[in-house]
């Protein structure tokens, strides 16, 4: 027995050490912050700084796109075959979406339960995935806006085109490149009636629907005379398609 004490006398001033030691580093590497503060702060800073590198690129490709233009309509004037090639890529611009559309429209935003109600409703069993927007909500819209025959279509004001993918990352969608937080809005040209019948009658909008009914998800819809969409100007990923069939 005196030995098992003689043992402990030595280890506890050890161990009251190595506990002073943890929490000298942990103050020294959080300088007096929340560590997860500072985790989350950091986090934030990255998304920042690669959202202006992704601006600056931005500039730099348009800037880079105008110059090929020029390039290419100049090389036209003396050249039979550039010519015809630049007459056929306009001819296929609007239906790639490389021009603007206008024409009467259809908006349709979609948000998040309100911060306010959120704690209320998690209280009354709600999980917390029913309370936010997720990617197939935006995509069941956008689905029954081109089965509705629109003719043109923006996400967040980014026009869409055949490759354009609706991600979201948490509760965050990221499309061309650029991060957005909800409320969500889809714009569609075409014929406003037919594009309301079309939202209304779809399966995913009407499960969507029911979680607005009961959670209090927000879902407006508006339509308007008239609204241009820009044309898209971002990379052309596609090297090649096929036409399918009929």
């Amino acid at each position: 027995m005196r030995s098992s004490r003689g043992w402990w006398r030595l280890l506890v001033p050890v161990a009251a050490g190595a506990a002073g030691l943890l929490l000298a580093t942990s103050a020294v590497t959080a300088r007096g912050t929340d560590l997860r503060a500072s985790r989350t702060l950091q986090v934030s800073q990255l998304i920042a700084r690669q959202q202006r590198t992704l601006a600056a690129l931005t500039r730099q490709e348009n800037d880079l796109r105008q110059r090929i233009s020029a390039a290419t309509a100049l090389a036209g004037v003396g050249d039979g075959r550039v010519r015809q090639l630049r007459a056929a890529a306009d001819r296929l611009a609007a239906a790639a979406g490389l021009t603007p559309v206008s024409g009467p429209a259809v908006t349709v935003a979609l948000d998040d339960v309100p911060r306010a109600d959120q704690q209320h409703d998690l209280a009354a069993g709600a999980r917390p995935d029913d309370l936010v927007i997720h990617q197939q909500d935006v995509q069941g819209v956008v689905n029954a806006l081109w089965s509705g025959g629109a003719e043109a279509m923006t996400i967040m004001g980014e026009r869409v085109i055949a490759t354009t993918a609706v991600r979201c990352v948490g509760n965050t969608l990221l499309l061309h490149g650029r991060v957005f937080s909800p409320p969500f809005t889809v714009t569609a040209v075409g014929d406003t009636a037919r594009l309301r019948r079309a939202l209304d009658g779809d399966p995913a909008v009407q499960v969507f629907q029911q979680y607005v009914a009961v959670y209090g998800l927000r879902y407006a819809l508006s339509t308007s005379q008239r609204a241009t969409l820009p044309a898209y100007n971002g990379p052309l990923e596609l090297t090649s398609a096929t036409a399918a069939d009929g």
